[in-house]
């Protein structure tokens, strides 16, 4: 039986100074405050210091070290194609630019990956920066450099480096940004010299964004505080592989070659799947996970949220079901909402293709990195979407002394010292330490040092000596070549090149879309990817015993894949890659339940069995698709409820004849999501642990050995403890499975929530849902108003976009300034449109389709993209959030790619020269 909850108002009583205030004080710009006052301040912050740091982009510039002339063609949406007649012109241009537009994203970017943001907001971020430093992504970046990367890819980046570095020559911090300008009131940072490693460490902070199912590891070990492994079971359903199809259909492992084959589906093993969890975490280790999900939820959110409900869409569909004749291909990653957008969008283009000059190629990068990440060339398209492979895994470490212990000996740590500077303040120096699983996160933390001593663990546990530590296995902590994969795919012609090309790519593992030019497509995982020994990564590992470490990685021949499969069409939207009984290693125990994966493979269909051909505007409308499966489950049955209320009755009537798409203008919409809301905090989220509830919600909660009903005599107030945006139940897809596979179950355990001063308990599925339908009316009356009339999801359902930096934290007057919207949108968790809310925290948008691109390989001028915000990073730049209206409208924009669609569309040209 769920633990009984009972609740109650109030605010969460104050922690210790570990996390006092962690976010509140993010940048220490709130001194400007004091000069806002001053008559020169209004004099400082006109229009012409607004307006100094935009880029040039007529005429011509002076480069040192270029070869010969580059061309930097810009439509009327700011966006660059770059034409040159060397690769080291190219990307040497590439830096210039990108700087021009983004350079003050550049430089916190790079400091956050080398923890170094002290350096630039002080004291308030030395915590971020020490477990930074101990991740140690800079470091490992630089390993990657020396070792790994190629010397071509190694030339482009120091030709990317110099392009960065031209820019900034002579420049004062106000002739870059207007963050710069605000910086300068309170330090007198200066920008430094960009590195070839900069760019390398940024996509370790991706694929940190991307890493998989550490957060689901992390909770459930938290859940065993308050729920069973029966109750932790039915929270974390087996994936529905009769319901949600897998992304590879038609393919199998040939245990005789080692290979996965494309071919004959049957399966030739069914041994070792490891796709259900069987871990066990020791006992007592729930406070240390509570400690570090602390620090993990702190780290800036320019690098995400944290693993929480990332996402991504992306499908190819073959010639013989276009239009054109030739495939179709869409993308829209799902990531968190930032300003600038995350990508940004250019050409790169060789005037005369040839071995001096490769690249003539179009689509999203990272402003930082050079290359091009999403996009087509001529030959080829690609897209991407996060695999959800397991590559982390936590481990309990038993320290003794100096040291930790490992299969019965003692070995000494890995160390090393690390000295943050701090704006304004004395230098923190920390010492890093690492055993042989990774480095030791709970080091990050003097609660987890405390908790190690006080522990309670299994018997087959070492004694608890000092206490215990916490490190982290993570394939990203190994230097690797996915930077020398960015430009392989770039001048990839076909699909054997582009399966060559995707071997480099080790972190984060993605989901490989791919079409051609010829009419052919395919997708191909790629990654390093772990082979355990015992466990199965789903649960938190004891450290101390050899039986649980990795024992190597899934060879490149062995990973899924497919090729113009029969059905002419593939689909990935975080679904499970393969069937389980087709596949003799463990991805993941943690895949995305397939929601939308299915949405998008019924949509295709249905097309097809209708006798129709799908077109370019056909794939955009697919994107937007706003249906919510979910609804479809449960409103039949919430129309079946007696409701006495008329006030309810009046909300319940909005869900007669909705046909269950959220629109930003339907009020059925909303009042569908708000119940669906306190559905899942009735039947789940008050029976929680504290640790995964939101941050100043309290209950009245009996002891966790109390079964029956709720004994106020007995109960204790207890505070969740997670951001709002962070916490559980978020109302995903993992909860439309738990939900599917109780609703029909009336009398479920789950179903049961206590007494309140206001209602009576609840003991059945149609007595919560009642109830919750009570709650949802009065929840929209407070939030919208009594008349229902005035209702609408976008209302609720809004996006705003805040500066990463100055925008979240600095004073009022700079976040007007840098921060924009709000957007009332349409969508939302699990639909296809995906404008994620977290359930447990609120209906704000938390992270979105960052960007949308359409290519159609018939014709590739005839391709569509849009971005999130626009190219440029400067506050009141014409080209900072110009296409956001568009892009929260549905719409795309054309995407330009040969030489003459390129020369029709530009608005300004800039020659940089020798």
């Amino acid at each position: 039986m769920p633990p009984n909850t009972t609740a109650s108002s109030g605010t969460k009583p104050g922690k210790s100074g570990r996390k006092k205030g962690r976010k509140a004080r993010l940048f220490l710009i709130v001194l400007v405050l004091a000069v806002i006052a001053g008559v020169a301040f209004g004099a400082y912050w006109s229009i012409s210091t607004v307006r100094a740091s935009f880029p040039q982009t007529k005429g011509s510039i002076r480069l040192d070290g270029l070869s010969g002339p580059v061309d930097v063609k810009r439509d009327d949406y700011g966006i660059p194609q770059i034409y040159a007649a060397s690769d080291e012109d190219l990307f040497m241009a590439q830096g210039f630019v990108q700087a021009q537009d983004r350079f003050y994203e550049m430089d916190v970017r790079r400091h956050m990956t080398s923890g170094r943001l002290s350096e630039m907001f002080g004291k308030g971020q030395v915590e971020n920066d020490e477990f930074l430093r101990t991740l140690g992504w800079d470091r490992i970046a630089k390993q990657e450099y020396d070792t790994k990367l190629s010397a071509s890819t190694k030339k482009y980046l120091q030709a990317y480096a110099k392009g960065v570095n031209a820019y900034l020559k002579g420049k004062d911090g106000k002739d870059i940004s207007l963050e710069y300008a605000a910086l300068g009131f309170t330090n007198d940072y200066k920008p430094q010299e960009w590195t070839p490693v900069d760019s390398v460490a940024w996509l370790k902070a991706m694929a940190w964004d991307l890493r998989g199912n550490m957060q689901d590891e992390i909770d459930r070990s938290l859940m065993t505080s308050r729920l069973g492994p029966k109750q932790i079971a039915d929270l974390y359903p087996d994936y529905p592989y009769s319901r949600n199809k897998a992304i590879v259909h038609e393919g199998r492992y040939d245990d005789v070659t080692g290979s996965y084959v494309q071919g004959d589906t049957a399966s030739t093993t069914t041994a070792g799947t490891g796709l259900t969890g069987g871990a066990t975490a020791p006992s007592g280790f729930q406070s240390q996970l509570s400690g570090l999900y602390d620090i993990l939820d702190d780290v800036p959110t320019a690098v995400g949220v944290n693993g929480n409900g990332i996402g991504s869409n992306s499908w190819v569909v073959s010639g013989k079901h276009t239009i054109t004749g030739k495939p179709l291909l869409a993308n829209d990653p799902h990531l968190s909402a930032s300003l600038p957008s995350v990508w940004y969008q250019m050409g790169l283009h060789c005037t005369s293709l040839s071995d001096k000059c490769q690249y003539d190629v179009s689509g999203y990068t990272f402003a930082g990195m050079p290359g091009v990440v999403i996009g087509h060339n001529k030959d080829i398209a690609w897209g991407m979407t996060n695999s959800g492979v397991d590559v982390t895994d936590l481990y309990l470490e038993k320290l003794t002394g100096d040291g930790y212990q490992y299969d019965g000996k003692v070995l000494p740590f890995k160390s090393r010292k690390e000295t943050i500077k701090v704006a304004g303040g004395a230098s923190k120096k920390i010492v890093v330490r690492e055993t042989n699983n990774g480095p030791l996160l709970s080091d990050r933390d003097d609660e987890l040092v405390k908790v190690g001593r006080k522990a309670t663990v299994d018997t087959a546990a070492p004694d608890r000596g000092d206490g215990y530590g916490i490190a982290l296995r993570w394939t990203a902590l190994d230097p690797g070549t996915s930077m020398d994969a960015v430009f392989q795919m770039d001048k990839a012609s076909d699909w054997a090149e582009f399966r060559k090309a995707s071997t480099y790519f080790d972190v984060p593992s993605q989901n490989l879309v791919y079409a051609d030019t010829k009419g052919h497509i395919g997708y191909q995982l790629p990654g390093r990817i772990p082979i355990r020994g015992e466990g199965d990564g789903s649960l938190p590992s004891p450290g101390w015993t050899s039986k649980y470490r990795w024992t190597g990685y899934i060879k490149q021949a062995e990973l899924p894949y497919e090729y113009d499969p029969a059905r002419g069409y593939i689909v990935t939207a975080n679904q499970a890659v393969v069937d389980k009984d087709k596949y003799p290693y463990t991805l993941t125990t943690d895949w995305g339940y397939g929601t939308r994966s299915q949405r998008i493979a019924d949509l295709i269909e249905s097309k097809i069995n209708g006798g129709g051909k799908i077109s370019t505007d056909d794939m955009r409308q697919m994107q937007l698709d706003n249906s919510s499966e979910i609804a479809k489950l449960l409103v039949p049955k919430l129309l079946k409820i007696d409701v006495d209320d008329p006030d309810v009755r009046q909300a319940q009537k909005l869900l007669e004849g909705w046909d269950y798409t959220q629109d930003a203008d339907s009020a059925a919409a909303a009042y569908f999501n708000a119940t669906w809301r306190n559905i899942l905090k009735l039947a789940f989220g008050n029976k929680l642990p504290k640790e995964l509830r939101v941050k100043g919600q309290c209950l009245w909660v009996d002891p966790v050995d109390t079964t029956g009903p709720a004994d106020e005599d007995r109960s204790v107030r207890e505070c969740g403890q997670r951001d709002a945006d962070q916490a559980q139940p978020d109302g995903g897809d993992r909860w439309f499975e738990v939900v599917r596979k109780i609703v029909d179950d009336e009398d479920n355990d789950w179903w049961q929530s206590p007494k309140t001063r206001t209602d009576r308990a609840t003991d059945t599925r149609d007595e919560l849902f009642g109830r919750a339908m009570k709650d949802a009316r009065w929840e929209l009356t407070a939030k919208l108003g009594k008349d229902i009339d005035t209702w609408s999801w976008g209302r609720l359902h809004r996006l705003f976009l805040k500066n990463q930096t100055m925008g979240t934290e600095g004073p009022a007057f700079l976040k007007y300034m840098l921060n924009r919207g709000p957007w009332k949108l349409s969508g939302g968790e699990a639909t296809v449109n995906a404008t994620g809310w977290n359930a447990a925290g609120g209906y704000g948008v938390v992270w979105v389709p960052s960007m949308r691109m359409v290519v159609n390989l018939g014709d590739l001028d005839k391709s569509k993209w849009i971005n999130l915000s626009g190219a440029s990073g400067h506050a009141y730049n014409a080209h900072y959030t110009d296409q956001t209206d568009k892009w929260a409208k549905g719409e795309l924009l054309p995407w330009a790619f040969s030489k003459q669609a390129v020369d029709d569309r530009t608005s300004d040209t800039l020659v940089l020269k020798p």
